[in-house]
């Protein structure tokens, strides 16, 4: 991302991730439950910072960072991976506004479509991206761990 998304009123913006967010990136995933057992979260990050680094953005409230969202484009489909908003700041709008800024950065990357994933029992989040115009694509997700 060239330009961080900044309003002066509330000093807030959407940016690219720097080194120096990984502690407090970290902790607000396993405060958020994106954190599970099977992925060592600093190593993601390792592997994202390898792979279209500037499509990992952080929203940084004042100093604080108070979201994530990390966008990917291998050249067919675009996704979405870790959307984090505070627990104490969501519902005010941040978790959109951070999904607008990754979209409009796959848009210009040519992406046509994105994907993303979401445990079922998460009905929260599920609501949440079927008001941003989500759908059941009415597919099953298969992986396999390395």
């Amino acid at each position: 991302m060239q330009r961080p998304i900044f309003n002066r009123v509330n000093r807030v913006k959407i940016r690219v991730f720097r080194e120096k967010d990984r502690a407090e990136v970290i902790a607000l995933w396993r405060a958020s439950g994106l954190a599970v057992a099977q992925n060592d979260p600093s190593e993601d990050i390792d592997r994202k910072l390898k792979v279209n680094p500037e499509l990992f953005l952080v929203y940084d409230l004042s100093g604080q960072i108070i979201g994530t969202v990390m966008g990917g484009y291998e050249g067919h489909r675009g996704w979405v991976n870790y959307l984090a908003v505070h627990e104490s700041h969501q519902g005010n709008g941040y978790g959109k506004q951070l999904m607008i800024a990754v979209e409009q950065l796959l848009k210009e990357k040519g992406c046509p479509k994105v994907n993303l994933q979401v445990r079922e029992s998460n009905r929260q989040a599920i609501a949440f991206y079927n008001a941003l115009g989500y759908g059941d694509d009415r597919v099953i997700g298969l992986g396999k761990r390395f």
